[in-house]
């Protein structure tokens, strides 16, 4: 899942993009608000991370802009603000979660997978597809109760394909959940990542298959 950190901070930036790259999310940073709003306009994202404090104005100016053109993106503010009027405010003008620095890296994770959860209507964080499993909160793939080993962009490509089970996922779009901005991606990567998927889940598990000219899909059963 991609997610959009808004932090003018560098050095917590950093650290929160690490956390959450290491949890299996692909991280962007945007250090200020005119930079933010033009990534959320132009890329998908799973959820946005908002510090109110920003160089060039407050984050709640930011999140009345995204929710009036019509951006649903879950929102969760991270800031140092406390008070109980801001908090208020925050969630009035359309945050999803609100959350007081500092804060532990565990808790912010695990906040965000909650919140992309709600988001897609399934609170459950295990995902199943035939006797394949993915436990979104402890990063654990098992095919039979039998667990499979798994690297970061694999796990990945696997929860993409799994949260959509029997749907046509866009390569566009599967690469813009896997990948940050950041990354030089190999325009043959999400082929690779599938191809050793596709080894792992044999025998036994559910198939992958490649739609020509559209994408990927995961067997429903």
């Amino acid at each position: 899942m991609r997610i959009l950190i808004v932090e003018d901070d560098p050095r917590l930036a950093r650290g929160m993009a690490a956390s959450l790259e290491a949890a299996g999310f692909a991280a962007d940073v945007a250090h200020n608000g005119e930079d933010a709003a033009a990534l959320a306009a132009r890329d998908p994202f799973n959820a946005i991370i908002l510090d109110l404090g920003l160089p060039d104005g407050d984050g709640l100016d930011l999140l009345r802009l995204l929710r009036r053109r019509g951006d649903s993106t879950p929102i969760m503010i991270v800031t140092a603000r406390d008070a109980v009027d801001d908090r208020v405010a925050g969630l009035d003008y359309g945050a999803d979660d609100y959350m007081a620095k500092p804060f532990h890296p565990r808790e912010l994770e695990s906040r965000v997978r909650a919140l992309v959860r709600r988001s897609i209507g399934s609170p459950d964080p295990v995902l199943r597809v035939g006797a394949l499993t993915l436990d979104r909160s402890t990063r654990r793939v098992a095919l039979a109760d039998t667990p499979l080993d798994l690297r970061r962009r694999e796990m990945a490509v696997l929860e993409t394909l799994m949260g959509r089970p029997g749907k046509v996922v866009p390569k566009d779009r599967m690469a813009a959940e896997v990948f940050a901005l950041s990354e030089a991606v190999a325009p043959n990567a999400l082929e690779v990542y599938v191809g050793r998927l596709r080894r792992k889940l044999t025998p036994g598990g559910p198939t992958i298959h490649t739609v020509r000219g559209l994408g990927y899909m995961i067997d429903a059963h």
